[in-house]
């Protein structure tokens, strides 16, 4: 395994690892393009791929921060308000009201603003979600995965990917510490594949996500929010995960999206691989939109400012809202699994378990039971341009860093 940088200093180094779903805000578009059983499909996945990421860290003992709780999504525009009203119905009826998929409960404006401390909301979605550090988790898998074998190389930079010379088999790898070859090269490199794989370019675009670790005002409850948060407005949202009881930085806030508050809804940060700076607009206000919307029950910032940190990762998009995975078309053993649309904690760890299946000849119907027809890699997927801000979820989940 070969990392540019460190271990897990990508996005994912910079997560706080918001296991949410959010299923009903794409399902629409789901049974639209894809179909019933195939939208049905799509929120299992994601719903089962959040639980098993807890089950696992749970079963090895990793020691990642794992919460387990409830989101709330406070909508505060009435056609994202009668959007979700519907979208869920329509869950509620193509999988079935005892799904655990399925499962959403209404508050209207007055029980939003008494029950999760907002003002001006026209209501709110609740349902199961939770968190996790995804930089202690995946170090924990990698930890793991090195007891077994792994050969974890970092500070080692792909230059160049080239079928091998010899015999037409194989792939050669460059570095600038030299050349590796392989039998077979998966690509886990999300928004950064195109550098490597020029034939994805446009297929799979870079998006630069901005967060913000704040500490809470004095008017929040001293024990710590119950639950994580998205803020839904018209053309965009905000979203807060929590630090758990008993974590470093307990009771801190990480809030991050805030993308369409820079000019132009913030077109500037597509194509953008950049994770050392940040869009001056964006960051302001991601500093101040958690105040914002708790308005007078945010109370006085802390004594040592509200702003503990505050940060940038990038992400990678698909031109029609879902990962890439499986094999690369016309190249052989060349395997993919990116564009994770910013959910990486909702979509990765699944979507691996898919890629390995297909790896070991076991690509059945077994498979094509759970794993989604749309998130496969194919020919036809690489006819696909990315056209703009298309499925773009509730939770964009670049959350946190590794610090926590």
């Amino acid at each position: 395994m070969l990392e540019a940088r460190t271990a897990c200093s990508g996005a994912t180094g910079r997560n706080g690892g918001h296991t949410k779903a959010a299923s009903y805000r794409a399902f629409l578009d789901n049974v639209r393009d894809q179909g019933e059983d195939e939208a049905a499909k799509i929120a299992r996945f994601e719903y089962n791929c959040i639980k098993a990421v807890h089950v696992f860290a749970r079963k090895h003992k990793i020691e990642c921060d794992s919460w387990e709780g409830d989101t709330v999504d406070i909508i505060y525009d009435e056609d994202q308000w009668i959007r979700a009203k519907k979208a869920i119905s329509e869950m509620r009826r193509v999988l079935g009201d005892g799904d655990p998929a399925a499962q959403f409960r209404f508050y209207d404006a007055s029980e939003t603003s008494e029950k999760f401390l907002v003002d001006g909301a026209l209501g709110s979605v609740s349902y199961e979600a939770g968190s996790i550090s995804a930089y202690k988790f995946v170090t924990g898998v990698l930890e793991l995965a090195m007891k077994q074998g792994l050969n974890l190389q970092t500070e080692t930079l792909v230059t160049s990917l080239r079928r091998s010379d010899t015999d037409r088999k194989g792939w050669i790898v460059e570095t600038p510490r030299g050349s590796i070859q392989a039998e077979s090269v998966i690509m886990a490199t999300n928004g950064y594949t195109a550098y490597l794989y020029p034939p994805v370019r446009g297929i799979i675009v870079p998006l630069r996500g901005t967060v913000a670790a704040q500490r809470p005002g004095s008017g929040l409850p001293k024990e710590g929010l119950k639950t994580t948060y998205s803020f839904i407005y018209g053309n965009g949202y905000e979203y807060m995960i929590h630090r758990p009881a008993g974590t470093r930085f307990a009771g801190d806030l990480v809030v991050g999206g805030c993308s369409t508050k820079a000019p132009d809804e913030g077109l500037c940060e597509w194509g953008t691989t950049d994770d050392t700076t940040m869009d001056p607009q964006i960051g302001r206000y991601v500093r101040y939109s958690a105040a914002q919307y708790f308005g007078s029950q945010w109370g006085e910032d802390h004594p040592e400012g509200r702003i503990r940190k505050q940060w940038t990762g990038i992400m990678g998009y698909s031109s029609q809202g879902f990962p890439l995975v499986g094999p690369v078309p016309d190249e052989q053993d060349l395997w993919i699994a990116a564009a994770f649309q910013g959910s990486g904690m909702v979509l990765c760890f699944h979507s691996a378990k898919a890629l390995i299946t297909m790896m070991e000849g076991e690509d059945d119907e077994e498979l094509n039971r759970w794993f989604p027809r749309a998130f496969r890699m194919s020919e036809e997927r690489l006819k696909h341009k990315f056209r703009g801000r298309l499925h773009e979820k509730a939770p964009m989940h670049l959350e946190g860093h590794s610090q926590y």
